[in-house]
């Protein structure tokens, strides 16, 4: 039996003929390298949100290979395309700025490219409900995938992260109780691997609440940037694009609704949850 997909054919009524726009749109993938037998596969997109200008997406590189080898393994095909990305330290005046840019440029991409299903790669502050805006307007079978928060650093034997942490040595150094070698110490510390910040702030809260909205996985949400789970995730998330949301054309209108959101209210106050998530 033939699959059901639109794959490589959707919007072609865009370029009038269709049987013209399909040949015209295959021999411009051929000149990627794509055989016959990889155009004729359900297409899964990949929203890339990696950035040097964004160091909680600095494990994308490697949770792309394992995305791509859930997709291929379940004979679908990877395509990845790329997105702003907010990251959260390095934007001024405020990351909230960009926030409905990134979204609306999700929700034209997915729109206008050719793709079954999208898997959404994002995890810093604000890319999060960017990514989620965009693509539940959309409404194609989509999945998110966050890279996981960093591990905490060490200094004088007391366990610190960013963002909580560094507020506090910070007053502690502008008061003359840190000296300037010490406070420089302390900067080598806060954050050490890739990752989102290692307490319960926005990122790790979106993550959590995304989890709850069924977004992603079951238990996606707190697996460490750095641990091997985080890359068993990806390939489980890879899969989830390629067979289950695709196949069965599960979307977002699928199962979000006010009762999804009021739930995610409920597990919001419970986790004493950033601020953040309310906005």
């Amino acid at each position: 039996m033939k699959k059901k997909h639109l794959g490589i054919d959707k919007g072609l009524t865009n370029y009038g003929d269709k049987e013209f726009s399909k040949f015209l749109r295959r021999s411009f993938a051929k000149s990627m390298g794509y055989t016959n037998k990889s155009l004729n596969k359900p297409i899964v997109g990949i929203c890339y949100t990696e950035s040097g200008f964004n160091n909680c997406h600095r494990n994308f590189p490697e949770i792309l290979e394992s995305l791509k080898n859930g997709i291929l393994s379940n004979d679908a095909l990877p395509i990845v395309f790329p997105m702003i990305s907010l990251g959260e330290t390095f934007l001024n005046p405020t990351s909230m700025m960009y926030r409905n840019l990134m979204s609306m440029c999700v929700e034209e991409m997915i729109n206008a490219q050719p793709m079954d299903s999208v898997i959404l790669l994002g995890g810093c502050d604000k890319n999060i409900p960017a990514l989620m805006m965009g693509s539940f307007s959309t409404n194609v079978p989509s999945v998110l995938m966050v890279p996981g928060p960093m591990m905490t650093g060490m200094y004088n034997n007391e366990r610190v992260g960013a963002c909580t942490d560094c507020r506090r040595y910070w007053s502690q150094f502008r008061s003359n109780e840190l000296s300037k070698k010490e406070i420089e110490k302390v900067e080598n510390n806060l954050a050490t691997t890739s990752g989102t910040c290692p307490v319960m702030g926005t990122a790790s809260t979106m993550a959590i609440l995304s989890e709850v909205l069924g977004v992603m996985p079951i238990n996606s949400a707190t697996a460490p940037a750095v641990h091997a789970d985080r890359l068993r995730i990806a390939e489980n998330t890879g899969e989830i694009a390629a067979t289950k949301i695709l196949h069965k054309k599960i979307t977002p209108k699928n199962y979000i609704n006010k009762k999804s959101f009021e739930n995610a209210l409920r597990v919001l106050f419970a986790i004493s949850g950033s601020t953040n998530a309310l906005i």
